[in-house]
């Protein structure tokens, strides 16, 4: 009897691949190392091309309108509160899905309610932490410590690690990587109740590329008051010399440490201070993310979401990306079973081309042209396309849309990653 496929990390990847592998027919166990799953986090968004895994996962738009909001306009806005590129998201701009603004606990506990119902509960193990590997030629042996301390060693055919940013698999398989990169932005991020501008479903980012708010937001209005859920990051960039020295990854901090930074910023259609005050949590992060690795897999392991590839926020595409690796895996099982050349076909889809995304994503992502803006004009214009002409302003654009595969016309005209009803050998 051939031992179910291990998943390290109940997150939006592992939970992702469990309903995935559930869908074609594969065993899978679910190790998370907290004892109870709690909906953690702020925003985030989910591109049409992880929306549209999600409806074949069977979540649909009642589903998603629950926990977040259809984007309807992504904007950049300079310092001095003009436009510098704004244009349609989602069905708007002619995808057959939508993007969708959410919060990312509430995702997560979608997910995870879903795969209880759908596997059972003894198939997701809270409590459970996965410290290392080790690999056979007839499966993998999976090191687990439980919150009381006691090491188990379980085995199983394959083990996927989508155990994040601080993954033991990954140092295991890389015990030489270098640190965590830090490029010097400090993020603090809030959610705040208040009326949604422009579209009512924008996401804007507002400033320069050094300095700088992003908010968008990831509830329904409130059909009284109009009042939603506004999700914000304050961002500012230093001198990252010495490394990241606060210890903490992410801490719960008073508006007063960072209030100062944007004490200038209001303008008749936005007042950020009123924004960010209105928050009862703030918590500063990092920008980090890790340098690319050459393979994602290591005989009968292999890395997913996170673990495989953190990268800077700047795209809005971290979970979708996890969702499309859990997709993937997926579809390379149902072509050649649960093996280790499922693992290297996954491997070679995905590892180099989201090496790429990473790398452009340290480098400012779609928030690029903020730099160009910096570089021509110090970030004051009258007329933007005096600057960056519209042309280009939108060739950028479409070049990171294909690099991070959501451009409309190659996702609206793909196939489904797993057909409908296809199931894995065996």
């Amino acid at each position: 009897m051939q031992h179910p496929v291990l998943i390290a990390g109940g997150g939006i990847g592992g939970l992702g691949l469990a309903l995935t592998l559930h869908g074609i027919g594969v065993p899978c166990i679910v190790l998370e190392s907290v004892s109870e799953l709690q909906p953690l986090g702020v925003g985030i968004n989910l591109q049409p091309n992880a929306v549209r895994e999600l409806y074949e996962l069977g979540f649909g738009a009642q589903q998603l309108d629950r926990i977040g909001i259809q984007t309807r306009e992504w904007a950049l806005v300079g310092l001095n509160g003009k436009d510098v590129y704004s244009e349609p998201r989602g069905l708007l701009a002619g995808y057959k899905w939508p993007q969708y603004s959410v919060h990312r606990g509430e995702l997560q506990m979608m997910l995870y309610r879903a795969a209880i119902e759908r596997l059972g509960s003894d198939a997701i193990r809270t409590g459970q932490r996965v410290t290392g590997y080790r690999n056979t030629d007839a499966g993998v042996f999976v090191q687990v410590e439980s919150r009381s301390g006691e090491l188990a060693e379980l085995p199983g055919s394959l083990l996927v690690a989508a155990d994040g940013l601080h993954s033991a698999v990954r140092a295991q398989m890389y015990p030489e990587q270098p640190p965590i990169q830090w490029g010097g932005a400090i993020m603090w991020r809030g959610v705040t109740r208040g009326k949604p501008i422009r579209t009512g479903a924008s996401f804007v980012g507002f400033g320069t590329h050094h300095h700088r708010v992003v908010f968008y937001p990831i509830s329904q209005p409130d059909p009284d008051t109009g009042l939603a859920d506004i999700n914000w990051i304050a961002e500012i960039t230093v001198d990252n010399t010495g490394g990241w020295q606060h210890g903490d990854w992410n801490k719960k901090v008073k508006h007063a440490e960072f209030m100062h930074h944007f004490e200038d910023w209001q303008h008749d259609w936005i007042d950020v201070l009123a924004m960010l005050l209105g928050a009862e949590d703030v918590y500063e992060y990092p920008m980090i993310d890790r340098d690319p690795i050459p393979t994602w897999v290591d005989g009968n392991v292999a890395l997913l979401g996170d673990a495989a590839h953190v990268m800077y926020p700047t795209g809005s595409n971290g979970a979708s990306q996890a969702i499309i690796d859990a997709r993937v895996l997926g579809a390379c099982m149902i072509k050649h079973g649960v093996s280790q050349a499922a693992l290297k076909t996954y491997d070679e889809k995905l590892c180099r081309d989201i090496g790429a995304v990473v790398l452009r994503n340290r480098g400012a992502g779609p928030f690029g042209l903020l730099n160009l803006l910096d570089d021509r004009c110090g970030g004051i214009f009258d007329n933007i396309d005096d600057v960056i002409p519209e042309a280009e302003r939108s060739e950028f654009m479409q070049v990171y849309k294909n690099a991070a595969g959501f451009a409309i016309e190659t996702l609206n005209s793909a196939p489904s990653i797993i057909a409908a009803d296809a199931r894995a050998p065996g």
